[in-house]
């Protein structure tokens, strides 16, 4: 790969998306509004209270001014954007304030900062199986049920997942593999098993050697295991693994039981690991065939690879964009995508948190076991009826229909209509519901345990829906609970909330937030309609977004947002990608996004054309191996 430096920034050369001397125009361009709009505002108004002497809330920007487009900085630029956008900051008690035309070309050269940062897809995250990865990735090993691995603590997947091992945890993984084994295999003296003469091959013939056997077996089991051909190294480890216990005179099928034990505790099963590194031993390189099956594998199913995607990855051809979306067409058919919902969904919509959030058991007797189930079933099939259905994005708001069972359906008002266990797919006559706004479930995450509380459910929709980024609450700004009660006695929680906006600190955020966390006030804690709020007061969902929307009903307020498009699918795909990667979208990923949009839109926002741009984009079939620090010369 050629490399041209511009401006001290690398660029790529005609094998780049675009042509270096447009991709150079929007350098040049982005760095003169940095430099002209960025820097002067940051000088004059921000370096007072976070700069080298100062870092309130840890931001110092004048160390980030002089390295416009490093990824390390885009965090705390992206902060800046929310409180600028906010007019959060600067604070109301400096000297001097920036003017709406300075605010505007602030945050417009912040928007073009995208072009000061390298083509770079990133590093690949090598990471350990979830709890729900394991499971899975074991009973399509050995035909044991996932929940095998129930044991194990939950996990957070995707962006923000941790990786690391605990001896606690190695000792969960041995006993595991133990439990597992002993479902595949049978005791010593018995017959085999299917899965055992499927994984062990047949006995050795007599006079010959039982190793080669062994070889055999730990070459099939890694390559399966490891989800890539292992290297002569790691075949040998186990092969170790296999005379130790012979020397210990174990039988040989006891042996061969030990190694493939030695093979589901080691971390090229318990983590996704590359294949051997390439050459050069930096830079920037596709991912290999077998990286890029798992990695499309545990992003889709949760699980390792099958046979079919192996058979592409051995055959060299899986990178190819069109058989890369013919294989995300095909695994978004099985069944196995509703993993897909499971890993993001309930990280995206918050539902993660609904089976021990803590309820007013006086006020909301309900929230039973069987309706917190039942409210992320919903979510569930509903997720999964639009990926297959491969409708528009604007549908998780405005959809006409959600699915329903005996316990939930009393939520809706339709409890004469739907009864029973199982859930059905339910038409809604009531367009207030409808899509993930009116969602019980939804509505009880974002909620307090015995009230509503519109500023979470504000925040949610700007940032889980919509992809803004609201700044976080100001310190000592008391919550609604420390007002004077005998003042608020009287007053909705609408006029609570407005009184609070009285706070000069809070009033920016909270005429963003509050519009959206009142048009959905009809919806109680645990999502039930009703028409006045526990004083007795009438609800008013009225209110105004900005750009003069105004809206009087949820329904009308989901018009408003599921109208958002553009902003609800570009949102969808950052999350996915991020998802995808396990890391933050930034720096070039957003150029990257850029292009993806240009299709998802000319497809009418369909939700697979979305999930196929994600698989097929350069983030996701590219990495960075980094350059080897050298030692002697690194500065101090």
């Amino acid at each position: 790969m050629v490399w041209i430096v511009l401006g001290g920034m690398p660029m790529f050369s005609a094998a780049a998306d675009e042509p270096d001397a447009a991709y150079a125009a929007q350098q040049a361009d982005a760095k003169k509004a940095f430099n002209d709009h960025v820097v002067t505002f940051v000088k004059e108004y921000c370096v007072e209270c976070h700069g080298n002497r100062r870092s309130k809330a840890g931001l110092n920007f004048e160390v980030a001014v002089r390295k416009p487009g490093d990824s390390a900085f885009s965090q705390k630029w992206a902060k800046a954007v929310a409180n600028v956008s906010a007019l959060d900051m600067p604070p109301d008690d400096v000297d001097a304030l920036p003017t709406d035309p300075e605010r505007q070309q602030f945050l417009d050269a912040l928007a073009k900062l995208k072009y000061l940062s390298p083509k770079d897809p990133g590093l690949f995250v090598i990471r350990r199986l979830t709890k729900t990865e394991y499971g899975n990735t074991l009973r399509d090993l050995f035909g044991v049920a996932p929940s095998v691995a129930d044991g194990l603590p939950d996990e957070v997947s995707g962006e923000g997942y941790l990786n690391t091992l605990s001896p606690l945890q190695s000792e969960q993984y041995l006993g595991i593999a133990n439990a597992v084994l002993d479902q595949a295999f049978a005791p010593e003296g018995q017959p085999p098993t299917a899965v055992q003469r499927r994984l062990l091959g047949d006995s050795p013939a007599p006079g010959a050697d039982p190793r080669d056997s062994a070889r055999g077996v730990a070459l099939a089991f890694s390559r399966q295991a490891f989800r890539r051909p292992p290297s002569d190294e790691e075949v040998e480890v186990l092969l170790k693994v296999y005379d130790l216990a012979r020397q210990n005179q174990l039988a040989h099928p006891a042996a061969l039981r030990l190694m493939l034990k030695a093979a589901l505790v080691s971390p090229q099963f318990l983590y996704i690991t590359p294949a051997v590194e390439p050459k050069p031993a930096h830079g920037i390189v596709p991912l290999d065939e077998y990286q890029l099956a798992s990695r499309l594998s545990y992003f889709l199913w949760a699980t390792m690879p099958d046979a079919e995607l192996f058979e592409l990855a051995d055959t060299g051809k899986l990178h190819e964009p069109a058989v890369l979306k013919a294989q995300v067409t095909r695994m978004l058919a099985d069944d196995r995508s509703r993993a897909l919902f499971d890993g993001f969904g309930t990280q995206w919509l918050g539902l993660g948190s609904l089976p021990d959030k803590t309820f007013d058991t006086a006020k909301f007797p309900q929230m039973t076991t069987e309706l917190r189930t039942a409210m992320i079933e919903e979510a569930r099939l509903f997720f999964d009826s639009l990926v297959r259905d491969n409708q528009s994005v604007s549908r998780f708001v405005d959809a006409d229909y959600t699915f329903l069972n005996g316990t939930l359906a009393p939520l809706y008002g339709l409890e004469k209509s739907v009864t029973g266990p199982k859930m059905r797919k339910v038409s809604l006559t009531d367009r207030n519901r409808g899509g993930i706004l009116g969602m019980p479930g939804v509505l009880a995450v974002t909620s307090f345990p015995n009230r509503t509380s519109p500023v979470r459910r504000g925040v949610w929709v700007l940032e889980q829906v919509l992809g803004e980024r609201v700044p976080p609450p100001p310190p000592n700004v008391p919550a609604l609970e420390k007002q004077d009660q005998k003042k608020v006695a009287n007053l909705t929680l609408r006029q609570r909330t407005e009184l609070h906006r009285t706070n000069a600190v809070c009033a920016n955020c909270h005429r963003i937030l509050d519009p959206i966390g009142f048009g959905l006030e009809n919806f109680d804690a645990i999502g039930r309609w009703r028409d006045q709020d526990d004083t007795g007061g009438a609800i008013d969902a009225g209110g105004e977004l900005p750009g003069g929307k105004h809206f009087t009903t949820p329904k009308e307020l989901k018009a408003i947002i599921a109208g958002r498009t553009d902003d609800l699918a570009r949102n969808l795909t950052e999350k996915l990608l991020a998802y995808a990667l396990c890391r933050q979208i930034e720096g070039y990923d957003e150029i990257v996004v850029d292009r993806l949009m240009e299709t998802i839109a000319k497809d009418g926002y369909r939700l697979q054309t979305v999930i196929r741009e994600v698989v097929t984009s350069y983030p996701f079939t590219h990495r960075r191996i980094p350059e080897p620090v050298d030692a002697s010369t690194h500065e101090k």
